[in-house]
């Protein structure tokens, strides 16, 4: 009762190596949407914004070296790396909620955790295309196709969360 025909092939085929590969390629895939809107349609980003996209830029680094990891059958040091991807999907869900419900809210032009973070690092001098902010939280505050743009990568990043959770599942 409750076993799906076919559940556990499915599951075999959930290998380390494909959850950390496709760990890998929806974080830069979600970035490359967010520089079309911002470059193509004109949605440009706020400090809470490009925060969500270093951090995809950071689970999507982990990811490569989990991926290679994998490869060589690490398995202790595949599992930290997985923690790790968890962490950054949490924090990374956290800024789309704080995004939305505060950030978007305020009409303030203090500095935000957001700015002093993408500052910090050194992002927004790096590669201003990719991570300079452009707008404030409520002057950005967008939808697309009719739901708030911020709950996309809150999506992409509890589907992140999800494959780490899984890879931290597995046998040891």
């Amino acid at each position: 009762m409750g076993r799906r025909p076919g559940g556990a092939a499915v599951t075999r085929r959930l290998t380390a190596p494909r959850l950390f590969g496709a760990a890998a390629i929806v974080p830069p895939a979600a970035v490359a949407v967010a520089l079309f809107t911002q470059h193509r349609l004109g949605m440009q980003p706020c400090p809470w914004c490009v925060l969500q996209r270093a951090i995809f830029v950071a689970i999507a680094i982990v990811a490569l070296a989990g991926l290679g990891l994998a490869v060589l059958r690490l398995r202790l040091l595949q599992r930290a790396a997985a923690a790790v991807m968890l962490v950054l999907a949490g924090c990374g869900a956290a800024a789309a909620l704080w995004q939305h419900f505060v950030a978007a809210a305020s009409d303030s032009c203090r500095q935000t955790l957001a700015d002093v973070v993408v500052q910090g690092l050194g992002l927004s001098d790096l590669l201003p295309q990719v991570f300079a902010a452009y707008a404030s939280c409520a002057d950005a505050a967008t939808r697309l196709l009719g739901v708030p743009y911020e709950f996309y990568s809150l999506t992409l990043f509890i589907g992140l969360g999800a494959v780490a959770l899984r890879l931290l599942q597995r046998p040891a």
